[in-house]
Protein backbone atom coordinates (compact mmCIF):
# COMPACT_ATOMS: atom_id res chain seq x y z
CA UNK A 1 0.00 0.00 0.00
CA UNK A 2 1.38 3.35 -0.71
CA UNK A 3 2.07 6.25 1.92
CA UNK A 4 0.91 9.06 1.35
CA UNK A 5 3.73 11.03 0.97
CA UNK A 6 2.48 14.15 3.44
CA UNK A 7 1.62 12.14 5.91
CA UNK A 8 5.05 10.45 5.66
CA UNK A 9 6.21 14.06 6.33
CA UNK A 10 5.02 14.76 9.24
CA UNK A 11 7.01 14.03 12.83
CA UNK A 12 4.38 12.81 14.73
CA UNK A 13 1.16 11.56 12.98
CA UNK A 14 -1.64 12.20 14.70
CA UNK A 15 -5.38 11.63 13.88
CA UNK A 16 -7.21 15.28 12.80
CA UNK A 17 -10.04 14.36 15.72
CA UNK A 18 -7.18 13.35 18.62
CA UNK A 19 -5.45 16.22 18.33
CA UNK A 20 -8.69 18.57 18.97
CA UNK A 21 -9.66 16.28 22.19
CA UNK A 22 -6.06 16.51 23.51
CA UNK A 23 -6.11 20.38 23.41
CA UNK A 24 -9.30 20.85 24.96
CA UNK A 25 -7.88 18.65 27.86
CA UNK A 26 -4.68 20.89 28.05
CA UNK A 27 -7.45 23.76 28.84
CA UNK A 28 -8.81 21.85 31.42
CA UNK A 29 -11.82 19.95 29.82
CA UNK A 30 -13.02 16.66 30.85
CA UNK A 31 -16.50 16.67 30.89
CA UNK A 32 -18.06 16.87 26.94
CA UNK A 33 -21.41 17.38 26.19
CA UNK A 34 -23.45 16.99 23.45
CA UNK A 35 -25.75 14.34 21.66
CA UNK A 36 -24.37 11.71 19.45
CA UNK A 37 -25.65 11.98 15.47
CA UNK A 38 -24.09 10.31 12.58
CA UNK A 39 -21.72 12.51 11.37
CA UNK A 40 -19.92 12.98 14.51
CA UNK A 41 -20.04 9.44 15.79
CA UNK A 42 -16.46 8.54 14.67
CA UNK A 43 -15.22 11.58 16.02
CA UNK A 44 -17.06 10.70 19.68
CA UNK A 45 -15.00 7.33 19.60
CA UNK A 46 -11.87 9.93 20.57
CA UNK A 47 -13.05 11.42 23.42
CA UNK A 48 -12.36 8.71 25.83
CA UNK A 49 -9.05 7.85 24.50
CA UNK A 50 -8.18 11.37 25.02
CA UNK A 51 -8.53 11.14 29.17
CA UNK A 52 -12.26 13.01 28.31
CA UNK A 53 -15.75 11.72 29.28
CA UNK A 54 -18.87 12.03 27.42
CA UNK A 55 -21.35 13.91 29.29
CA UNK A 56 -24.29 12.95 27.06
CA UNK A 57 -27.30 15.32 27.32
CA UNK A 58 -31.50 14.34 26.05
CA UNK A 59 -31.36 17.28 23.64
CA UNK A 60 -28.62 19.83 22.18
CA UNK A 61 -30.02 23.27 24.07
CA UNK A 62 -29.79 21.21 27.55
CA UNK A 63 -26.49 20.32 26.57
CA UNK A 64 -25.83 24.16 25.27
CA UNK A 65 -26.46 25.39 28.39
CA UNK A 66 -25.31 22.52 30.78
CA UNK A 67 -21.98 23.46 28.69
CA UNK A 68 -22.18 27.76 29.65
CA UNK A 69 -22.56 26.29 33.00
CA UNK A 70 -19.63 23.82 32.58
CA UNK A 71 -17.32 26.84 31.78
CA UNK A 72 -19.07 29.40 33.84
CA UNK A 73 -16.97 27.15 36.56
CA UNK A 74 -13.95 25.50 35.07
CA UNK A 75 -12.71 28.33 32.83
CA UNK A 76 -13.88 26.68 29.15
CA UNK A 77 -15.90 23.89 27.96
CA UNK A 78 -17.31 21.96 25.06
CA UNK A 79 -20.55 20.75 22.97
CA UNK A 80 -20.27 18.26 20.01
CA UNK A 81 -23.50 18.23 18.22
CA UNK A 82 -24.27 16.74 14.54
CA UNK A 83 -24.78 19.30 11.48
CA UNK A 84 -27.82 21.03 11.07
CA UNK A 85 -30.22 19.70 12.96
CA UNK A 86 -28.21 18.94 16.33
CA UNK A 87 -26.65 22.38 16.54
CA UNK A 88 -29.55 24.44 15.21
CA UNK A 89 -31.24 22.84 18.62
CA UNK A 90 -28.33 24.02 20.53
CA UNK A 91 -28.00 27.56 18.91
CA UNK A 92 -30.08 29.38 21.50
CA UNK A 93 -27.49 28.55 23.72
CA UNK A 94 -24.46 29.10 22.68
CA UNK A 95 -26.14 32.59 21.48
CA UNK A 96 -26.74 33.55 25.19
CA UNK A 97 -22.90 32.18 25.61
CA UNK A 98 -21.54 34.78 23.06
CA UNK A 99 -23.77 37.53 24.85
CA UNK A 100 -22.73 36.89 28.45
CA UNK A 101 -19.23 36.34 27.53
CA UNK A 102 -18.89 32.58 27.91
CA UNK A 103 -15.90 30.35 26.42
CA UNK A 104 -17.98 27.31 24.90
CA UNK A 105 -16.24 24.88 22.37
CA UNK A 106 -18.99 23.95 19.45
CA UNK A 107 -17.69 21.09 17.37
CA UNK A 108 -20.08 20.19 14.75
CA UNK A 109 -19.64 17.07 12.53
CA UNK A 110 -20.12 17.42 9.26
CA UNK A 111 -21.10 15.11 6.11
CA UNK A 112 -17.83 14.68 4.02
CA UNK A 113 -15.87 17.28 1.70
CA UNK A 114 -16.91 14.71 -1.00
CA UNK A 115 -20.51 14.63 -0.32
CA UNK A 116 -20.04 18.69 -0.02
CA UNK A 117 -18.55 19.52 -3.05
CA UNK A 118 -21.06 17.21 -4.89
CA UNK A 119 -23.88 19.44 -3.23
CA UNK A 120 -25.52 15.79 -2.52
CA UNK A 121 -29.02 15.87 -1.43
CA UNK A 122 -28.53 14.30 2.31
CA UNK A 123 -30.46 14.38 5.58
CA UNK A 124 -30.34 17.28 7.80
CA UNK A 125 -29.87 18.96 5.25
CA UNK A 126 -32.05 22.07 3.49
CA UNK A 127 -32.41 19.56 0.24
CA UNK A 128 -30.76 22.59 -2.02
CA UNK A 129 -26.99 22.03 -1.79
CA UNK A 130 -25.87 24.77 0.29
CA UNK A 131 -23.79 22.97 3.40
CA UNK A 132 -22.89 26.35 4.31
CA UNK A 133 -25.67 28.28 6.12
CA UNK A 134 -26.04 26.70 9.34
CA UNK A 135 -22.19 27.61 9.62
CA UNK A 136 -23.46 31.28 8.26
CA UNK A 137 -25.74 31.34 11.33
CA UNK A 138 -23.19 30.07 13.69
CA UNK A 139 -20.55 33.11 12.34
CA UNK A 140 -22.65 35.42 14.04
CA UNK A 141 -22.32 34.41 17.50
CA UNK A 142 -18.83 32.91 17.84
CA UNK A 143 -15.66 34.76 17.91
CA UNK A 144 -13.77 32.60 15.47
CA UNK A 145 -15.17 30.11 12.97
CA UNK A 146 -13.39 27.37 11.53
CA UNK A 147 -13.85 24.62 9.11
CA UNK A 148 -11.13 21.52 9.95
CA UNK A 149 -10.64 20.14 5.80
CA UNK A 150 -7.02 20.84 5.05
CA UNK A 151 -4.87 18.18 7.48
CA UNK A 152 -1.96 20.87 6.68
CA UNK A 153 -4.21 23.77 8.66
CA UNK A 154 -5.79 21.88 11.02
CA UNK A 155 -3.32 22.05 13.78
CA UNK A 156 -3.24 25.80 13.47
CA UNK A 157 -6.69 26.66 12.80
CA UNK A 158 -7.08 24.56 16.11
CA UNK A 159 -4.76 26.16 18.55
CA UNK A 160 -5.90 29.72 16.88
CA UNK A 161 -9.81 28.86 17.36
CA UNK A 162 -8.72 27.57 21.18
CA UNK A 163 -7.00 30.62 21.92
CA UNK A 164 -9.44 33.03 20.62
CA UNK A 165 -12.21 30.96 22.52
CA UNK A 166 -10.52 31.49 26.13
CA UNK A 167 -8.94 35.55 25.61
CA UNK A 168 -12.24 36.62 23.94
CA UNK A 169 -14.19 34.56 26.67
CA UNK A 170 -17.24 33.91 23.61
CA UNK A 171 -18.02 30.91 21.63
CA UNK A 172 -15.98 29.06 18.22
CA UNK A 173 -17.41 26.94 16.26
CA UNK A 174 -15.80 24.19 14.28
CA UNK A 175 -16.98 21.90 11.76
CA UNK A 176 -15.33 18.67 11.22
CA UNK A 177 -16.40 16.38 8.18
CA UNK A 178 -16.52 12.70 8.76
CA UNK A 179 -13.55 12.52 5.90
CA UNK A 180 -11.32 14.40 8.16
CA UNK A 181 -11.78 12.87 11.15
CA UNK A 182 -8.74 10.14 10.85
CA UNK A 183 -6.67 12.23 8.40
CA UNK A 184 -3.54 12.69 9.69
CA UNK A 185 -2.11 15.91 11.16
CA UNK A 186 0.96 17.22 12.62
CA UNK A 187 0.99 16.11 16.30
CA UNK A 188 4.48 17.51 17.13
CA UNK A 189 2.58 20.80 17.50
CA UNK A 190 0.88 19.47 20.67
CA UNK A 191 4.57 19.76 22.49
CA UNK A 192 3.98 23.21 22.86
CA UNK A 193 1.59 24.45 25.01
CA UNK A 194 -1.94 26.73 23.35
CA UNK A 195 -0.71 30.59 23.74
CA UNK A 196 -3.61 31.78 26.49
CA UNK A 197 -2.17 35.23 27.42
CA UNK A 198 -3.98 38.53 26.93
CA UNK A 199 -2.07 40.87 24.67
CA UNK A 200 -0.41 43.45 26.70
CA UNK A 201 -0.85 47.29 26.65
CA UNK A 202 1.32 48.77 25.08
CA UNK A 203 3.51 50.37 27.78
CA UNK A 204 3.23 54.62 27.08
CA UNK A 205 -0.26 54.33 26.43
CA UNK A 206 -1.06 51.90 29.51
CA UNK A 207 1.07 54.05 31.87
CA UNK A 208 -0.71 57.43 30.71
CA UNK A 209 -4.65 55.76 31.29
CA UNK A 210 -2.92 54.45 34.85
CA UNK A 211 -1.82 58.58 35.73
CA UNK A 212 -5.67 59.75 33.70
CA UNK A 213 -7.49 56.99 36.18
CA UNK A 214 -4.98 57.64 39.07
CA UNK A 215 -5.61 61.70 39.01
CA UNK A 216 -9.61 61.55 39.40
CA UNK A 217 -9.08 58.70 42.06
CA UNK A 218 -6.90 60.76 44.35
CA UNK A 219 -9.56 64.09 43.83
CA UNK A 220 -12.55 62.22 44.46
CA UNK A 221 -13.84 62.70 47.95
CA UNK A 222 -16.06 59.91 48.28
CA UNK A 223 -15.27 57.16 45.62
CA UNK A 224 -17.08 53.50 45.55
CA UNK A 225 -16.13 50.48 43.52
CA UNK A 226 -18.94 48.44 41.43
CA UNK A 227 -18.20 45.41 39.69
CA UNK A 228 -19.95 44.00 37.26
CA UNK A 229 -19.81 40.79 35.39
CA UNK A 230 -17.03 40.78 32.49
CA UNK A 231 -14.68 41.10 35.36
CA UNK A 232 -15.66 37.67 36.05
CA UNK A 233 -15.04 36.52 32.07
CA UNK A 234 -12.33 38.26 31.50
CA UNK A 235 -10.56 36.87 34.57
CA UNK A 236 -9.27 40.17 36.52
CA UNK A 237 -11.20 39.30 39.96
CA UNK A 238 -7.46 39.20 41.80
CA UNK A 239 -6.91 42.29 40.05
CA UNK A 240 -10.07 43.30 41.88
CA UNK A 241 -10.14 41.83 45.45
CA UNK A 242 -6.70 43.52 45.58
CA UNK A 243 -8.44 46.70 44.88
CA UNK A 244 -11.15 46.49 46.87
CA UNK A 245 -9.16 45.19 50.14
CA UNK A 246 -6.17 47.62 49.75
CA UNK A 247 -8.09 50.73 48.63
CA UNK A 248 -10.61 50.22 51.49
CA UNK A 249 -13.27 51.93 49.00
CA UNK A 250 -17.16 51.28 49.84
CA UNK A 251 -17.96 48.31 47.17
CA UNK A 252 -20.80 47.10 45.47
CA UNK A 253 -22.01 44.87 42.47
CA UNK A 254 -23.83 44.85 39.68
CA UNK A 255 -26.83 42.13 39.09
CA UNK A 256 -24.73 40.17 36.85
CA UNK A 257 -21.50 40.69 39.20
CA UNK A 258 -22.68 38.69 41.82
CA UNK A 259 -19.82 36.19 43.31
CA UNK A 260 -17.12 38.55 42.08
CA UNK A 261 -16.06 39.99 45.44
CA UNK A 262 -16.25 38.40 48.71
CA UNK A 263 -19.13 39.36 50.54
CA UNK A 264 -18.07 39.00 53.83
CA UNK A 265 -15.46 41.93 53.36
CA UNK A 266 -16.51 44.93 55.64
CA UNK A 267 -16.38 47.46 52.75
CA UNK A 268 -19.02 45.13 50.32
CA UNK A 269 -22.07 46.32 50.22
CA UNK A 270 -24.35 45.24 48.08
CA UNK A 271 -25.84 44.85 44.58
CA UNK A 272 -26.85 48.46 42.95
CA UNK A 273 -29.04 48.13 39.95
CA UNK A 274 -30.19 51.70 40.43
CA UNK A 275 -33.97 51.83 41.41
CA UNK A 276 -33.99 47.85 41.96
CA UNK A 277 -31.55 48.86 44.66
CA UNK A 278 -31.71 48.51 48.38
CA UNK A 279 -32.80 52.14 49.47
CA UNK A 280 -29.01 52.69 51.11
CA UNK A 281 -27.37 51.47 48.45
CA UNK A 282 -28.93 53.44 46.07
CA UNK A 283 -28.06 56.83 47.76
CA UNK A 284 -24.61 56.08 48.12
CA UNK A 285 -23.64 54.69 44.73
CA UNK A 286 -25.58 57.62 43.16
CA UNK A 287 -23.67 60.44 45.39
CA UNK A 288 -20.29 59.48 44.73
CA UNK A 289 -18.49 61.76 43.31
CA UNK A 290 -16.39 59.07 41.35
CA UNK A 291 -17.32 55.48 40.10
CA UNK A 292 -15.18 52.89 39.59
CA UNK A 293 -16.82 50.31 37.20
CA UNK A 294 -15.44 47.15 36.09
CA UNK A 295 -16.44 44.83 33.45
CA UNK A 296 -19.66 46.81 33.74
CA UNK A 297 -22.20 45.45 31.05
CA UNK A 298 -25.60 47.86 31.20
CA UNK A 299 -28.13 46.07 30.37
CA UNK A 300 -32.14 46.35 30.98
CA UNK A 301 -32.46 43.94 33.60
CA UNK A 302 -28.99 44.18 35.10
CA UNK A 303 -29.99 47.99 35.72
CA UNK A 304 -33.66 47.66 36.65
CA UNK A 305 -34.51 48.91 33.57
CA UNK A 306 -31.53 51.34 33.06
CA UNK A 307 -32.38 53.00 36.12
CA UNK A 308 -28.78 53.67 36.46
CA UNK A 309 -28.40 57.32 37.89
CA UNK A 310 -24.56 57.89 37.54
CA UNK A 311 -23.43 60.58 35.64
CA UNK A 312 -20.67 59.68 33.16
CA UNK A 313 -19.02 62.63 34.37
CA UNK A 314 -18.39 60.87 37.23
CA UNK A 315 -17.50 57.41 36.36
CA UNK A 316 -14.53 55.21 34.46
CA UNK A 317 -15.04 52.28 33.19
CA UNK A 318 -12.49 49.48 33.05
CA UNK A 319 -13.18 47.23 30.40
CA UNK A 320 -10.92 44.44 28.21
CA UNK A 321 -10.35 46.44 25.54
CA UNK A 322 -10.53 49.61 26.45
CA UNK A 323 -10.84 52.57 29.08
CA UNK A 324 -13.41 55.29 29.56
CA UNK A 325 -12.53 58.16 31.80
CA UNK A 326 -15.48 60.34 31.75
CA UNK A 327 -16.41 60.97 28.19
CA UNK A 328 -12.58 60.17 26.90
CA UNK A 329 -12.05 57.12 25.20
CA UNK A 330 -8.50 54.92 25.44
CA UNK A 331 -8.98 52.36 22.80
CA UNK A 332 -6.83 49.27 23.08
CA UNK A 333 -5.97 49.71 26.49
CA UNK A 334 -7.10 46.78 28.23
CA UNK A 335 -7.74 46.90 32.64
CA UNK A 336 -5.86 43.96 33.67
CA UNK A 337 -2.40 46.11 33.23
CA UNK A 338 -4.03 49.26 34.15
CA UNK A 339 -5.58 48.02 37.35
CA UNK A 340 -2.15 45.96 38.61
CA UNK A 341 -0.50 49.40 38.72
CA UNK A 342 -3.20 51.61 39.68
CA UNK A 343 -3.23 48.81 42.38
CA UNK A 344 0.82 49.28 43.23
CA UNK A 345 0.72 53.41 42.96
CA UNK A 346 -2.89 54.73 44.23
CA UNK A 347 -1.56 55.29 47.91
CA UNK A 348 -4.03 56.63 50.46
CA UNK A 349 -7.54 57.53 49.04
CA UNK A 350 -10.53 59.62 50.48
CA UNK A 351 -12.91 56.93 52.20
CA UNK A 352 -16.56 58.37 52.88
CA UNK A 353 -18.03 55.51 54.53
CA UNK A 354 -21.05 52.61 53.01
CA UNK A 355 -24.65 52.53 53.91
CA UNK A 356 -25.61 50.69 56.96
CA UNK A 357 -27.02 47.31 55.24
CA UNK A 358 -27.83 43.93 57.15
CA UNK A 359 -26.13 41.11 56.45
CA UNK A 360 -28.92 38.57 55.81
CA UNK A 361 -30.97 40.25 58.22
CA UNK A 362 -34.68 39.45 57.96
CA UNK A 363 -37.45 41.75 58.97
CA UNK A 364 -39.39 41.86 62.01
CA UNK A 365 -42.87 41.76 60.25
CA UNK A 366 -41.27 37.95 58.35
CA UNK A 367 -39.80 36.37 61.38
CA UNK A 368 -42.79 34.26 62.73
CA UNK A 369 -42.62 30.84 61.96
CA UNK A 370 -45.81 29.52 63.62
CA UNK A 371 -47.09 26.59 61.40
CA UNK A 372 -48.98 28.41 58.94
CA UNK A 373 -46.85 30.87 58.03
CA UNK A 374 -46.86 30.93 54.12
CA UNK A 375 -42.91 31.10 52.48
CA UNK A 376 -42.24 34.74 50.78
CA UNK A 377 -39.82 36.18 48.94
CA UNK A 378 -39.27 38.77 50.94
CA UNK A 379 -38.45 35.96 54.04
CA UNK A 380 -37.14 33.48 51.76
CA UNK A 381 -33.75 34.86 50.05
CA UNK A 382 -32.32 36.28 53.42
CA UNK A 383 -32.81 32.95 54.82
CA UNK A 384 -30.94 31.04 52.24
CA UNK A 385 -27.89 33.57 53.00
CA UNK A 386 -27.80 32.03 56.32
CA UNK A 387 -28.06 28.30 55.03
CA UNK A 388 -25.48 28.80 52.52
CA UNK A 389 -21.88 27.72 53.29
CA UNK A 390 -18.42 28.53 51.87
CA UNK A 391 -17.51 27.80 48.31
CA UNK A 392 -20.97 26.84 47.29
CA UNK A 393 -22.45 26.99 43.76
CA UNK A 394 -25.61 28.89 43.43
CA UNK A 395 -27.77 28.80 39.90
CA UNK A 396 -30.97 30.84 39.57
CA UNK A 397 -33.16 31.00 36.70
CA UNK A 398 -34.47 34.34 34.74
CA UNK A 399 -37.41 35.28 36.86
CA UNK A 400 -38.01 35.97 41.18
CA UNK A 401 -34.97 33.41 41.41
CA UNK A 402 -32.44 36.03 39.68
CA UNK A 403 -34.06 39.37 41.10
CA UNK A 404 -34.72 37.71 45.05
CA UNK A 405 -30.74 36.32 45.18
CA UNK A 406 -29.75 40.03 45.14
CA UNK A 407 -30.92 40.18 48.48
CA UNK A 408 -28.78 37.30 49.38
CA UNK A 409 -25.84 38.03 51.18
CA UNK A 410 -23.19 35.06 50.01
CA UNK A 411 -20.03 33.43 52.39
CA UNK A 412 -16.59 33.70 51.22
CA UNK A 413 -15.81 32.06 47.71
CA UNK A 414 -19.92 31.11 46.85
CA UNK A 415 -19.78 31.29 42.88
CA UNK A 416 -22.99 32.70 41.18
CA UNK A 417 -24.17 31.82 37.71
CA UNK A 418 -27.70 33.31 36.31
CA UNK A 419 -28.63 34.52 32.68
CA UNK A 420 -29.26 38.33 33.32
CA UNK A 421 -28.80 39.42 29.70
CA UNK A 422 -30.00 36.50 27.84
CA UNK A 423 -32.65 35.71 30.05
CA UNK A 424 -33.19 32.39 28.33
CA UNK A 425 -36.10 30.63 30.63
CA UNK A 426 -34.94 27.23 31.39
CA UNK A 427 -31.12 28.07 31.02
CA UNK A 428 -30.57 27.35 34.89
CA UNK A 429 -31.55 23.33 34.78
CA UNK A 430 -29.10 22.56 32.08
CA UNK A 431 -26.63 24.71 33.55
CA UNK A 432 -27.13 23.30 37.21
CA UNK A 433 -25.88 20.05 35.67
CA UNK A 434 -22.88 21.66 33.37
CA UNK A 435 -21.75 23.34 36.52
CA UNK A 436 -22.07 20.35 39.18
CA UNK A 437 -20.32 18.29 37.02
CA UNK A 438 -17.84 20.93 36.84
CA UNK A 439 -18.09 20.79 40.90
CA UNK A 440 -17.46 17.01 41.16
CA UNK A 441 -14.57 17.39 38.59
CA UNK A 442 -13.06 19.89 41.02
CA UNK A 443 -13.80 19.37 44.77
CA UNK A 444 -16.99 18.72 45.31
CA UNK A 445 -18.80 21.54 45.86
CA UNK A 446 -22.16 22.03 46.60
CA UNK A 447 -24.31 22.99 43.93
CA UNK A 448 -27.83 24.83 44.43
CA UNK A 449 -30.28 25.57 42.21
CA UNK A 450 -33.36 27.91 42.34
CA UNK A 451 -35.73 27.73 39.44
CA UNK A 452 -39.49 28.12 38.92
CA UNK A 453 -42.01 25.99 37.71
CA UNK A 454 -42.81 27.37 34.81
CA UNK A 455 -38.80 27.49 33.48
CA UNK A 456 -38.38 24.06 35.07
CA UNK A 457 -40.81 22.82 32.38
CA UNK A 458 -38.67 24.20 29.37
CA UNK A 459 -35.54 21.76 30.27
CA UNK A 460 -36.59 19.59 33.15
CA UNK A 461 -34.94 16.52 31.38
CA UNK A 462 -31.30 17.41 32.06
CA UNK A 463 -32.59 16.42 35.67
CA UNK A 464 -31.99 12.89 33.66
CA UNK A 465 -28.08 13.47 33.05
CA UNK A 466 -27.74 14.94 36.97
CA UNK A 467 -28.61 11.17 37.66
CA UNK A 468 -26.77 9.72 34.88
CA UNK A 469 -23.89 11.11 36.28
CA UNK A 470 -23.96 11.04 39.77
CA UNK A 471 -24.38 14.37 40.52
CA UNK A 472 -25.72 15.80 43.75
CA UNK A 473 -27.17 19.50 43.26
CA UNK A 474 -29.94 20.49 45.99
CA UNK A 475 -32.47 21.59 43.86
CA UNK A 476 -35.24 23.85 44.61
CA UNK A 477 -38.31 24.33 42.54
CA UNK A 478 -40.04 27.23 43.36
CA UNK A 479 -43.83 26.69 42.54
CA UNK A 480 -45.69 29.93 42.27
CA UNK A 481 -48.04 28.75 39.37
CA UNK A 482 -46.41 29.84 36.35
CA UNK A 483 -44.49 32.77 34.99
CA UNK A 484 -44.42 35.51 37.94
CA UNK A 485 -41.75 37.60 36.20
CA UNK A 486 -43.90 37.57 32.92
CA UNK A 487 -47.12 38.35 35.31
CA UNK A 488 -45.25 41.31 35.88
CA UNK A 489 -44.24 42.74 33.13
CA UNK A 490 -47.93 42.24 31.34
CA UNK A 491 -51.03 39.83 31.62
CA UNK A 492 -51.22 39.31 35.63
CA UNK A 493 -54.40 37.16 35.25
CA UNK A 494 -53.66 35.67 31.21
CA UNK A 495 -53.48 32.12 30.65
CA UNK A 496 -50.78 32.72 28.29
CA UNK A 497 -48.74 32.70 31.94
CA UNK A 498 -50.06 30.03 33.44
CA UNK A 499 -48.92 26.47 33.40
CA UNK A 500 -50.64 22.73 34.13
CA UNK A 501 -48.74 22.07 37.38
CA UNK A 502 -47.17 18.92 37.92
CA UNK A 503 -45.94 16.75 40.71
CA UNK A 504 -42.43 17.86 39.91
CA UNK A 505 -40.92 16.18 42.53
CA UNK A 506 -42.21 12.77 41.31
CA UNK A 507 -39.76 13.04 38.11
CA UNK A 508 -36.55 12.01 40.17
CA UNK A 509 -38.47 8.80 40.31
CA UNK A 510 -39.78 8.78 36.54
CA UNK A 511 -36.19 9.17 35.61
CA UNK A 512 -34.78 6.39 37.71
CA UNK A 513 -33.15 7.70 40.76
CA UNK A 514 -32.20 4.96 43.26
CA UNK A 515 -34.23 5.81 46.06
CA UNK A 516 -31.37 5.18 48.27
CA UNK A 517 -29.35 7.89 46.33
CA UNK A 518 -32.08 10.61 46.12
CA UNK A 519 -34.44 12.30 48.24
CA UNK A 520 -37.73 14.44 47.34
CA UNK A 521 -39.01 17.09 49.83
CA UNK A 522 -42.53 19.41 49.74
CA UNK A 523 -42.39 22.48 52.04
CA UNK A 524 -45.46 24.84 52.03
CA UNK A 525 -44.49 26.85 55.30
CA UNK A 526 -41.55 28.98 56.61
CA UNK A 527 -41.17 26.86 59.70
CA UNK A 528 -40.74 23.54 57.23
CA UNK A 529 -38.28 25.12 55.49
CA UNK A 530 -36.17 26.30 58.15
CA UNK A 531 -36.21 22.83 59.40
CA UNK A 532 -35.29 21.72 56.48
CA UNK A 533 -32.14 24.22 56.39
CA UNK A 534 -31.36 22.73 60.00
CA UNK A 535 -31.12 19.51 58.98
CA UNK A 536 -27.39 18.34 58.41
CA UNK A 537 -27.93 15.41 56.34
CA UNK A 538 -30.29 17.66 53.91
CA UNK A 539 -27.55 20.29 54.61
CA UNK A 540 -24.71 17.81 53.69
CA UNK A 541 -25.57 17.04 50.14
CA UNK A 542 -24.77 13.35 49.99
CA UNK A 543 -26.87 12.51 46.58
CA UNK A 544 -29.41 14.78 44.49
CA UNK A 545 -32.15 16.02 46.43
CA UNK A 546 -35.20 17.97 44.85
CA UNK A 547 -37.63 20.23 46.85
CA UNK A 548 -40.64 21.82 45.85
CA UNK A 549 -41.47 25.09 47.68
CA UNK A 550 -44.45 27.03 47.52
CA UNK A 551 -45.01 30.51 47.27
CA UNK A 552 -48.05 32.65 46.28
CA UNK A 553 -48.70 33.15 42.86
CA UNK A 554 -48.54 36.66 42.77
CA UNK A 555 -45.31 37.22 45.80
CA UNK A 556 -42.41 38.34 43.83
CA UNK A 557 -38.92 40.69 44.98
CA UNK A 558 -39.74 43.73 44.85
CA UNK A 559 -36.67 44.46 42.18
CA UNK A 560 -38.49 42.30 39.92
CA UNK A 561 -41.55 44.24 40.47
CA UNK A 562 -39.43 47.64 39.85
CA UNK A 563 -37.91 45.78 37.01
CA UNK A 564 -40.71 44.51 35.27
CA UNK A 565 -42.74 47.82 35.36
CA UNK A 566 -39.65 49.29 33.84
CA UNK A 567 -39.86 46.60 30.73
CA UNK A 568 -43.09 46.98 30.52
CA UNK A 569 -42.81 50.97 29.57
CA UNK A 570 -39.67 50.16 27.01
CA UNK A 571 -42.26 48.04 25.45
CA UNK A 572 -44.66 50.14 25.21
CA UNK A 573 -42.67 53.25 23.56
CA UNK A 574 -43.76 54.55 20.28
Amino acid sequence: MATDIRTSELKAPIDAAEYLFRRLHELGVRGVHGVPGDYNLVALDYIQKTGLDWVGNCNELNAGYAADGYARVKGISAIVTTFGVGELSAINALAGAYSEYVPVVHIVGTPSTLSQKGGMLLHHTLGNGDFNVFANMSREISCASVKLEDPQEIPTLIDHALSECWIQSRPIYMTLPTDIVQKKVEGDKLKTPINLSVPKNDPEREDYVVDVVLKYLHAAKSPVILVDACAIRHRVLEEVHELVVKSNLPTFVAPMGKGAVDETLQNYYGVYAGDGSNPGVRERVESSDLVLTIGAIKSDFNTAGFTYRISQLSTIDFHSKHISVRFSEYPGVGMKGVLRKVIDQMGKLNIDPGPSTGRNAIASNEQDLSENQTITQAWFWPRVGQWLKNDDIVITETGTANFGIWETRFPKGVTALSQVLWGSIGYSVGACQGAALAAKETGNRRTILFVGDGSFQLTCQEVSTMIRQGLKPIIFLICNEGYTIERYIHGMDASYNDIQPWKSKDLLAVFGADRKESKTFQVKTKKELHDLFNDEEFSGAPYIQFVELYVPKEDAPIALKLTAEASARTNAKQ
